[in-house]
């Protein structure tokens, strides 16, 4: 079974992959997800860039046992992509020290995804966003428009033939509220829940009305600047907040919470096929 590890700046999102029939596979012999692609279990923890690679052990394997599940019989292959460098470097000295008889991929650099990067810097591409990019095409063939609602609210663009083509980044619901907080001393911190109308009756759901639907219109503005240079696409959102901003958005189409872990599957089983996953 494949441990797939997606680190944000905020949280970190764990997932656990099961084997998948014979009959799954395609003529590439990539395993083809069924139900939720193929995902099993799966954790949303706090991303912490100064947990040592003993400490992120000790995390993994306590999420596996609330499972009932041991780490080192159940998982045996491992596959990360961060968004945080320092933690992506304590995550591989974990696995070297603790898991080194695992398949292992780190999404960076040299990494093969099977999608043409038409970035001017293809490194500068962060690893979610190939994950998520891979994931999309596999699951929606043809060209389409990543929604990743996160720490940034990110918009990756993939191309007809599966090309991708970059996109565009915006501060996120966090970063936004967190600044608002910061500079406006009489507001506080909210829920952040759908108010009873777009016109708030309070100063909460004011703040409530201002974020849900300003963040939904966000999207739908960048989505269609970039479908008017694109042409036809799908839309798809993932992302922390996706399933609160979606519905209140014209174009989102698809909500998929597991598209970065999906396509992290697909670029770990592109680096070793024939690898136990």
């Amino acid at each position: 079974m494949l441990l797939a590890i997606d680190v944000g700046n905020t949280e970190t999102v764990i997932g656990l992959f099961g084997p998948e029939p014979p009959e799954a596979a395609d003529a590439m012999g990539f395993a083809r997800a069924s139900g939720e692609h193929g995902l099993t279990h799966h954790w949303r923890i706090s991303t912490d860039a100064d947990r040592t690679p003993d400490e992120h052990a000790m995390v993994l394997t306590q999420l596996l046992d609330l499972e009932g599940l041991d780490l080192r019989t159940a998982v045996t292959a491992m596959a990360i992509a961060s968004s945080a460098p320092a933690a992506t470097t304590q995550l591989r000295r974990m696995a070297n020290r603790w898991f080194s008889s695992l398949a292992l991929t780190v999404i960076g650099p040299g990494t093969k995804s099977g999608m043409p990067i038409l970035y001017d810097n293809p490194r500068e591409v962060g690893a979610d966003r190939i994950a998520d990019a891979v994931g999309a095409f596999d699951l929606y063939p043809g060209a389409s428009i990543v929604v990743d609602m996160g720490t940034a609210t990110v918009f990756d663009v993939v191309s007809e033939r599966g090309e991708y083509l970059g996109g565009a980044i915006a501060p996120g619901v966090a970063i936004s509220l967190e600044a608002l907080y910061s500079h406006a001393s009489a507001l506080r911190s909210v829920e952040l829940v759908r108010p009873r109308s777009v016109i708030g009756r309070s100063t909460v759901e004011s703040i409530q009305s201002g974020v849900l639907y300003g963040f939904a219109a966000q999207v739908d503005g960048v989505v269609e600047r970039i479908l008017e240079e694109l042409g036809p696409a799908t839309v798809i959102a993932t992302g922390g907040l996706a399933g609160l901003i979606s519905p209140h958005t014209k174009h989102i189409q698809h909500v998929e919470p597991w598209l970065t872990l999906h396509g992290l599957r697909i670029v770990h089983e592109r680096n070793h096929l024939g690898d136990a996953s």
